[in-house]
């Protein structure tokens, strides 16, 4: 499950933000609960702008049991028959699975070994993340890693034109058929139902192909299969991850009592009380990647008509020593949401050492999760005090659920907090400047 505490953040709201009046194109009253209820129906009724984009709630809302137990089927194959998944996308295409892997998984593989000491079929598989650069060391280091490895390939991309996977798939895919005569069966591409370059080569060479959604933008498709192919052939369970959504969908179906437009609510209020800078905390380094996909999700969504909050990311207690100075004593442009784990079913008790050589008798007895618990608490108030606004999102332990859940909880925050600030938060219209100057360099 997720708690919530958003109450030491709004106290920092400026005094004229409950008496704005209605954002253009929201008919909801004057004030800000007002505006924020009306941004929550104009969801649920898929009346905002931008609604053309609310697949990510429509796959939830009508669940596809029997796509899900497809994409199950395919990850068991991989694992019987790969050592090696490399997954190429960029964005949305990549950092949502990256991040559910990340989360999930053990710190440090220990192999399963069969009895005559060969790790078995159930070892878990690599998964590896390409496309999302265009470093000539990464490639070049990756491919030279995978010899005398069995491997298949993900590729995700709606177009199959995107510049940084469709470069790293090209050498992927011809490095593939110069060693396996069956690359075609080991090669599957999630792409656009009916259209684009990568749907066309999957259908000239026979790929295995899986759809994105039109209506599921990159940042939106995590529970799409662009996430949930790599997810679910690392070894984890897609169904309690999908569902897990589904039931926070269905918890936040109300406007009462809801966290999501608190959070959003709170976020803006702060916004127009003259922050600029959000930042995403957490005390576990597994939720890092999490994180960096929260980064994309609310940088894409609000960043548009020199609006939005920026948003950025700490490890904690890591950054406290890099750049904890500055948040407690810099510009007090800042607030801070803490993304915390309340889990202590295994915990490393701190040893006692008769001669104290370190002063740390004072912590001995006491488990690890005790001393984060405290850092979290100490670094919370410390800022608090020092001028920045905190608010918390607690999980009372990591699994497929509770992601599931945070999962839909950040998205549909982030769609009430555009529609707040009066954008679409649906489009990515600021993209495509980058890429437009690239091509030029490159002579396209």
């Amino acid at each position: 499950m997720l708690r919530f505490s958003f109450d030491k953040a709004a106290k920092f709201m400026g005094p004229h933000v409950a008496a704005q009046e209605s954002v253009p194109g929201q008919n909801g009253p004057g004030g800000l609960a007002g505006r924020a209820r009306a941004a929550h129906e104009a969801l649920l009724a898929g009346t905002g702008t931008g609604s053309e984009w609310l697949g990510w709630r429509r796959i939830l809302q009508d669940p596809n049991d029997a796509l899900l137990e497809e994409i199950a089927s395919l990850a068991k194959e991989i694992r019987r028959e790969a050592d090696v998944l490399i997954c190429i996308g960029i964005g949305g295409s990549y950092l949502g699975a990256k991040a559910v892997i990340e989360a999930l998984s053990p710190y440090f593989r220990q192999p399963t070994l069969g009895n005559e000491g060969a790790e078995t079929d159930n070892s878990p598989l690599d998964v590896i993340f390409a496309g999302h650069h265009v470093s000539d060391s990464y490639l070049t280091q990756l491919f030279d890693s995978l010899e005398g490895k069995s491997v298949y390939v993900n590729v995700i991309s709606k177009s199959g034109t995107t510049l940084e996977p469709a470069i790293a798939f090209r050498f992927a895919r011809q490095w593939m058929e110069s060693h396996f005569s069956d690359s075609s069966d080991r090669i599957i591409a999630t792409t656009d139902p009916e259209r684009g370059a990568l749907r066309a080569l999957a259908l000239e060479l026979g790929y295995r192909t899986f759809d994105i959604p039109t209506d599921i933008g990159g940042r939106f498709s995590l529970l799409s299969p662009a996430g949930l192919i790599p997810i679910a052939a690392a070894g984890f369970d897609i169904r309690s991850l999908f569902y897990g959504s589904v039931a926070m969908m269905n918890e936040l179906s109300s406007p009462v009592d809801n966290p999501a437009l608190d959070y959003a609510m709170t976020r803006y209020g702060l916004h127009e009380s003259g922050y600029t800078t959000e930042l995403l905390s957490v005390f576990e380094p597994r939720l890092a990647g999490l994180s960096a996909w929260w980064q994309q999700l609310f940088g894409e969504s609000e960043g548009k008509d020199k609006r939005g909050l920026f948003p950025a990311t700490c490890t904690y207690t890591t950054d406290l020593h890099s750049i904890g100075q500055y948040v407690q004593e810099g510009k007090r442009n800042l607030i801070e949401t803490f993304l915390i784990v309340d889990d202590d079913r295994r915990s490393a008790e701190i040893p006692f050492d008769s001669k104290d050589p370190d002063g740390l008798n004072y912590v001995a007895g006491k488990t690890l999760t005790e001393v984060n618990k405290a850092a979290y608490s100490g670094t919370m108030e410390a800022h608090l005090a020092g001028g920045v606004p905190v608010q918390s999102i607690t999980m009372d332990s990591i699994s497929e659920e509770n992601i599931g859940r945070l999962v839909y909880f950040f998205e549909h925050a982030v769609s009430l907090g555009g529609y707040l600030l009066g954008i679409n938060p649906f489009d990515q219209p600021g993209v495509e400047a980058y890429k437009s100057e690239m091509f030029r360099l490159l002579g396209r």
